[in-house]
């Protein structure tokens, strides 16, 4: 039976990481796996949560199960977190997953069981892993312009033109903040013009909410999720606490499932838990449970938004110096995008070839997209990354 199974294609950026892994060289630059890192190299526990972590170490007095899909605490303040005060929580369904990933698949499983004939519509870039979890659960997925490779910015214009397209009932697949793998956000005005598309066509969001709080702050990054959550009657949002918590291996994550009818809502609250139970029963909890108790600690939350505002600041000061290395090295503001890019990624645009030459010659880890983590780097590697950028001729 075994014997019968096909190679699978290997993921890309686990690839990446063993070839960074196995290099030799004392100054190579790893720029391709999506974590934040401090100037040290280190993705640091954040005070908070060890904090929580010790506090948790003295009070729990047990680890039996909690509930089919997570505590209720959890889910409650992950949704007072992303939804924000003063909404209708009446509307929502909710279930605790292994880490953002889990969400999505559980969004889409959720879509498929609802109208199994559904299309998803995703950009074009996103995720690999938006492809990869579509292709295996045998779903209709199209792509939409997204992003612009000349201005490096959004191609609003492609996008909306191609939405144009989408039936009542199609899924489009949102990302909430911080877009990756562009780095490249829609503005304001064009997130309010989206909303009223999806109202007109009744098209249901399913909004990709990883990174929020690495952007413009906790709030701004959540505005355009809540914006969709309060005009239209039906949306879906898998979270995850991986980033902002920085608990990546403890993969606490949240669907929310935003309906407008009681009935409906209660439906799709047994479904998430039938769902959870198919799975693996019952989520993962110690990640989630120090989640809770910092967003529920007065003191715990105000420094883990202090720590979190400052990885977000730390981040934006990198993306600010490699802009103004690139201009000194290249003589030219094309590499300016960066700057205005948020989150941690951006598309550099480079050549596939010219991403090979930047590994071998460098030592330069990063997707063969061009996609760079800017959390990769620090303020002595930035100039080094910005001189091997103009020697590839990028």
């Amino acid at each position: 039976m075994l014997g019968n199974l096909k190679p699978q294609a290997p993921d890309k950026i686990l690839e990446l990481m063993a070839l960074y892994r196995d290099d030799p060289r004392a100054d190579k630059i790893d720029l391709g796996v999506g974590v934040y890192k401090n100037a040290l190299g280190v993705t640091p526990i954040m005070r908070a949560v060890k904090a929580a972590e010790k506090q948790l170490w003295e009070a729990e007095t047990t680890k039996s199960y909690t509930a089919l899909v997570g505590d209720q605490g959890y889910r409650d303040a992950m949704a007072g977190l992303i939804l924000g005060a003063g909404f209708d929580m009446g509307r929502v369904a909710s279930a605790a997953t292994p880490g953002g990933t889990g969400a999505v698949h559980m969004a889409l499983e959720l879509i498929k069981l609802a109208a199994p004939g559904a299309k998803v519509w995703v950009s074009d870039p996103t995720w690999p892993n938006h492809l990869s979890i579509l292709k295996h659960l045998g779903m209709e997925s199209t792509a939409y312009r997204y992003f612009d490779d000349e201005t490096r910015g959004v191609d609003f214009d492609g996008m909306m033109a191609d939405l144009a397209r989408v039936a009542p009932g199609d899924v489009v697949l949102l990302h909430g903040c911080c877009h990756n793998p562009t780095g490249a956000n829609l503005n304001p005005t064009q997130w309010g013009e989206v909303a009223a598309h999806l109202e007109k066509t009744g098209a249901v969001p399913l909004i990709d909410l990883a990174y929020q709080g690495f952007g413009d702050g906790l709030e701004a990054d959540a505005a355009a999720t809540r914006l969709l959550a309060g005009r239209l009657p039906e949306v879906l949002i898998a979270a995850s606490c991986s980033k902002n918590f920085g608990i990546y291996r403890e993969r606490a994550g949240i669907l929310l499932a935003l309906s407008s009818d009681p009935k409906a809502k209660d439906l799709t609250q047994g479904t998430l838990a039938y769902l959870n139970r198919q799975n693996f029963s019952f989520p993962p909890d110690h990640g989630a449970r120090l989640v809770t108790m910092i967003l529920t600690d007065p003191a715990l939350k105000a420094d883990w938004m202090a720590e979190l505002e400052e990885v977000r600041k730390n981040m934006l000061a990198l993306r600010e110096q490699l802009a103004q290395e690139l201009r000194r090295v290249t003589g030219s503001d094309r590499f300016g995008f960066i700057a205005q890019h948020r989150g941690m990624f951006s598309r550099l645009g480079a050549t596939p070839e010219q991403v090979a030459a930047l590994r071998a010659d460098h030592g330069i880890y990063m997707v063969g997209d061009s996609r760079l983590n800017i959390a990769g780097l620090n303020d002595k590697t930035v100039p080094i990354l910005a001189e091997a950028i103009g020697a590839a001729g990028i």
